[in-house]
């Protein structure tokens, strides 16, 4: 069982319009329209990430940036995945992609939702309200944020597990431009 995280391609769409009808709608929850579906695919393979495993996508992460803040809007994992090692590791690429770019990250997540809420915790994330209405009438999202000290935190995890490449300290950048 081989499992690969890459960025969204445009060849990804119709794959992750099969995976919001499996994931969410089988749930009763709405799914996301195929315009945005379209623009995570074709513009933001910086931000956004599919799991792919043994040839299939079983999961994906979806990620704007607006100048130092990123906005997490959605992970999905296929049911028979969910539990595992996916969910982390999506978004283990996702914080080591955008860590050096940003000074925070903003997560939405429903209150039932345990297992996203304590992911989020683990990144550093703390929730800081609770939006009403946030997807239309009667939808309660919590709204959690990673600012840039737990940037650092995380990203200091990351690198001593050997996770992701150490960043170049200024000095180390200095040596190399010399």
């Amino acid at each position: 069982m081989a499992r690969e995280i890459r960025p969204l391609s445009p060849d990804d769409f119709d794959e992750l319009m099969r995976l919001e009808e499996q994931i969410f709608a089988a749930d009763g929850e709405k799914v996301l329209g195929p315009y945005y579906v379209r623009l995570c695919c074709d513009f933001f393979p910086d931000s956004c990430f599919v799991a792919i495993e043994d040839g299939r996508v079983v999961g994906y992460v979806l990620c704007f940036l607006r100048g130092r803040e990123a906005y997490c809007t959605t992970l999905a994992v296929v049911p028979e995945l969910q539990g595992s090692r996916v969910a982390v590791q999506l978004v283990r690429t996702l914080a080591s992609a955008i860590a050096h770019r940003v000074d925070s990250c903003w997560f939405t997540v429903k209150e039932e939702n345990v297992a996203a809420r304590a992911l989020h915790a683990a990144l550093g994330a703390r929730e800081v309200e609770i939006r009403h209405g946030f997807y239309g009438p009667g939808d309660r999202r919590i709204m959690s944020r990673i600012d840039r000290a737990g940037f650092d935190r995380l990203r200091g995890r990351l690198e001593r597990m050997r996770l992701v490449a150490p960043e170049p300290s200024p000095e180390r950048a200095a040596a190399g431009a010399a």
